[in-house]
């Protein structure tokens, strides 16, 4: 393992890659942690900031390019930068199975599957876990 394809990649893909390692080891934090706390609201508020720095970046990430300079990812990004505010707002009116099953559909699809697809052979972060 090195870090050294990300850290010489693009200056958006080494902040888009730790900004989405952070923002699931944060998930992670929040499903364990108890919900409706002060720190379940600010680790909160830290992943959502991290989730659509996330979806932001990818937009200055172009390695696969079907449409133009993008690809079926950039429409996860669109898709996560829509969710993620109207998640926020279902907490903030109470509507807490709304939130949760938003929250979690943005892990499981924006993170955990979108980051294993990042693991196919000839991307860099297959590269920085297995090597060349």
């Amino acid at each position: 393992m090195s870090l050294a394809p990300l850290l010489d990649a693009a200056p958006a893909i080494p902040l888009h890659a730790f900004a989405a390692m952070a923002a699931f080891v944060l998930g992670l934090v929040q499903f364990a942690a108890p919900k409706g706390t002060l720190p379940h609201r600010t680790i909160g508020w830290i992943w959502v900031a991290l989730m659509a720095m996330v979806a932001a970046s990818s937009f200055w990430i172009h390695q696969i390019r079907l449409v133009g300079p993008f690809s079926p990812i950039h429409l996860l990004s669109i898709f996560t930068l829509v969710v993620l505010p109207l998640a926020v707002w279902r907490a903030h009116v109470h509507r807490v199975a709304d939130h949760r099953r938003m929250m979690i559909l943005l892990f499981a699809g924006a993170l955990v599957v979108a980051g294993l697809f990042t693991l196919v052979p000839g991307r860099i972060m297959h590269r920085v876990i297995f090597g060349a």
